[in-house]
């Protein structure tokens, strides 16, 4: 039997995790990634547009982002948008394609993204630890409630115990390998 409480605080736990993902995922490591664009949104016929709803972005070299519009007349509206969205990259428009050329990290530069990446997990750590929280002030109600027994609580308390210990593994793991990719640059 699954218990609601307890899924609930899975839920919770999976989007703390997903949600370090895509942050880290747009922090630059000295090699493209489709991802610094994500949150780009290009205003495209009076409609702001995500820019990979209209462009199809690939990464043909290493620290190269090639992005190819779909309609070579939104080309102007991409580097516009592009400039705006302060991604730290200059793009370079060569009238049918624009490239983002992603500079090679310093050391100094790499130790502050390290930190940045540091700060970024431990905020996903108290994501985790409410949602932890939450489920366990859950299980005390439901108790008091009569809806469940003493012994339940404790076995379900045991369980939200091994899935917070589960995703704060997963956040170090996630975090140690945004490093590991930071560092080998």
């Amino acid at each position: 039997m699954t218990n609601p409480i307890l899924t609930e605080a899975k839920t919770n736990m999976e989007k703390a995790e997903a949600a370090l993902q895509r942050t880290l995922g747009q922090i630059r490591a000295g090699r493209a990634n489709a991802s610094l664009v994500n949150r780009v949104n290009v205003e495209y016929y009076g409609a702001m547009t995500p820019l990979n709803q209209i462009a199809a972005i690939t990464v043909p070299e290493a620290r190269v982002l090639l992005i190819t519009p779909y309609d070579k007349s939104a080309l102007e509206d991409i580097e516009k948008a592009l400039y705006t969205a302060d991604i730290g990259i200059s793009p370079a428009n060569d009238g049918s394609v624009i490239r983002l050329v992603i500079p090679q990290l310093t050391g100094e530069r790499r130790k502050e993204i390290a930190k940045e990446v540091g700060k970024e997990a431990e905020i996903g750590k108290v994501a985790i630890r409410n949602a932890r929280r939450d489920a366990m002030d859950s299980l005390k109600k439901a108790e008091k409630a009569s809806e469940i027994s003493e012994d339940e609580m404790h076995d379900l308390e045991e369980q939200v115990q091994k899935l917070t210990n589960d995703a704060t593994k997963k956040i170090d793991e996630i975090a140690a390998n945004k490093e590991k990719e930071i560092k080998e640059g």
